[in-house]
């Protein structure tokens, strides 16, 4: 699978042709940080003095080299795949390997902080439910209003919350025939593959 990037990417990572491959290297370990802790304006600044640039030359290259390494690391690229990626950007055979390198390196390290990064939802821990009929009411004397309360045990890094819903029993056979039809969906081949690009 080839990565895709778009023009202003590739004229963002231009900026790598520009300097030698030390300084590629340490925008490699800028990049990891950039995702660690956020960016660092004081790096930018002290880089920008050395190389007599913008500050922004240099965060746009940052972030550009940080996509770049991102993208791959989530799609789990191959080093063919990622070299045929950076050819199309035309840079010199020694950038191609050094960036190569560097998503060789930190490939593991940028999935690890992608996992830490993503939102942490909740899971299904127990089912309580109780089926509740209005037989009837002083306006009305022989009615039959089901109704479904449902609730649900969740667990969430450890905390264990109860949510209550409750609906008639044709939304919820409607909520049952979604739910079925996204299992369904889930073993199709489409599905199997991004979810396994996505581990």
């Amino acid at each position: 699978m080839l990565l895709v990037l778009t023009e202003e990417h590739k004229e963002h990572l231009g900026f790598l042709t520009q300097v030698d491959s030390a300084v590629v290297g340490e925008f490699g370990r800028i990049a990891v940080e950039f995702l660690r802790k956020g960016t660092n304006l004081k790096i930018y600044e002290g880089a920008a003095r050395k190389l007599n640039v913008s500050t922004e030359t240099i965060q746009h290259g940052v972030e550009g080299l940080t996509y770049l390494l991102t993208e791959s690391s989530k799609l789990m690229i191959s080093d063919i795949d990622f070299q045929d990626s950076v050819l199309v950007l035309g840079f010199p055979e020694e950038l191609n390997k050094l960036l190569l390198q560097l998503y060789l390196d930190n490939r593991k390290e940028i999935r690890s902080i992608l996992s830490e990064l993503a939102p942490k939802l909740p899971s299904y821990q127990s089912l309580e439910w109780r089926l509740d009929v209005q037989l009837a009411s002083r306006s009305l004397r022989q009615q039959i209003k089901p109704a479904m309360t449902l609730k649900l045990h969740l667990n969430q890094n450890g905390e264990q919350t109860a949510k209550v819903l409750q609906t008639d029993p044709a939304t919820l056979l409607h909520l049952i025939q979604q739910l079925e039809q996204a299992l369904g969906e889930m073993k199709t081949n489409h599905c199997r593959r991004i979810v396994r690009n996505i581990k």
